[in-house]
């Protein structure tokens, strides 16, 4: 059984196409929770209340929780030896659920899998941009389902994210043992599965292609990129993990944190279009974030 655990606050439209994409699996062996953090819609209550499927559970929160929080709450409920955490926008596609639960069992010590996804655009519409584009340039290469852990597999989502978040599988108790560190709402996927892998957990890597990751301006990560959040978050978050490397004895991926060269590479990409705004405070964080040390 696949626990899906869906922390929703969002477009409504984007999560009816999310919650669709649950119901047209393949495999039926998913629960689905929901967990709204009072997003301010009538109508998102009502759409599960005519859904009525046995399968699908519906829980507002009695007050909004935060991004972090409401995560949180959702790993607390979770129940099945397998859970993911699904983006409220995007889209499994229909063998996602038989895929996961069939490297479970056949990789049984694997603590996450990253499946293969496909970006798509706000329509939908399978897209390619330049960030996904270097995830799959620094993604270690396989054929078929290959497991990484240790310094190795540190050093390379220190060097570069090429992680999907909502793609993720985890093992329940590996991700139930693991709490979110606080004060980083960006980057805390990747500081969670670093922790993950510093205490000894193990990371499947599968090149079957069977979610669909949505790209678009409204996101969370995007819309922090030029008020200064993302950046500081990172490199206060990179400063930590170079400590946490040490104390490993992983002294390769500890230079990786601390380099954080395609962190700074983005940043770099981003000036020109702070210097055709004129944003004088984006320019200052970029600046900052690529000539730290």
């Amino acid at each position: 059984m696949l626990d899906i655990m869906l922390p929703f606050w969002g477009e409504p439209r984007y999560l009816y196409e999310t919650v669709e994409a649950v119901l047209n699996q393949t495999d039926e062996r998913w629960h689905l929770t929901v967990v709204d953090d009072c997003y301010p819609d009538p109508d998102v209550p009502q759409y599960f209340k005519r859904l009525g499927h046995p399968r699908v559970v519906y829980i507002r929160n009695g007050k909004n929780l935060g991004i972090t929080a409401n995560y949180e709450r959702c790993i607390e409920m979770a129940s099945a030896d397998l859970v993911m955490l699904l983006g409220c926008d995007d889209i499994m596609q229909p063998d996602y659920v038989a895929r996961m639960l069939t490297l479970h069992e056949k990789f049984p010590q694997a603590d996450i899998i990253q499946p293969g996804v496909q970006p798509i655009d706000s329509r939908g519409r399978p897209v390619n941009p330049l960030t996904d584009l270097i995830k799959r340039a620094v993604m270690p290469r396989t054929h078929q389902p290959r497991l990484l852990s240790g310094e190795e597999l540190a050093v390379s989502l220190l060097k570069a994210d090429w992680l999907y978040w909502p793609s993720l599988a985890f093992r329940r108790e590996a991700l139930a043992s693991t709490p979110f560190r606080p004060g980083f709402p960006i980057i805390q996927d990747l500081a969670l599965v670093i922790d993950i892998i510093a205490a000894g957990g193990c990371l499947l890597l599968d090149p079957h292609v069977c979610f669909s990751y949505r790209r678009h301006e409204e996101s969370a990560s995007s819309t922090s990129l030029f008020d200064g959040n993302r950046f500081a978050g990172e490199r206060t978050y990179f400063t930590l993990a170079s400590r946490l490397m040490r104390r490993n004895g992983w002294h390769r991926a500890a230079r990786a944190a601390k380099r954080h060269t395609i962190s700074r590479a983005h940043a770099l990409s981003l000036l020109p279009t702070a210097l055709h705004r004129r944003d004088s405070t984006a320019l200052c964080t970029l600046t900052t974030h690529i000539l730290a040390r």
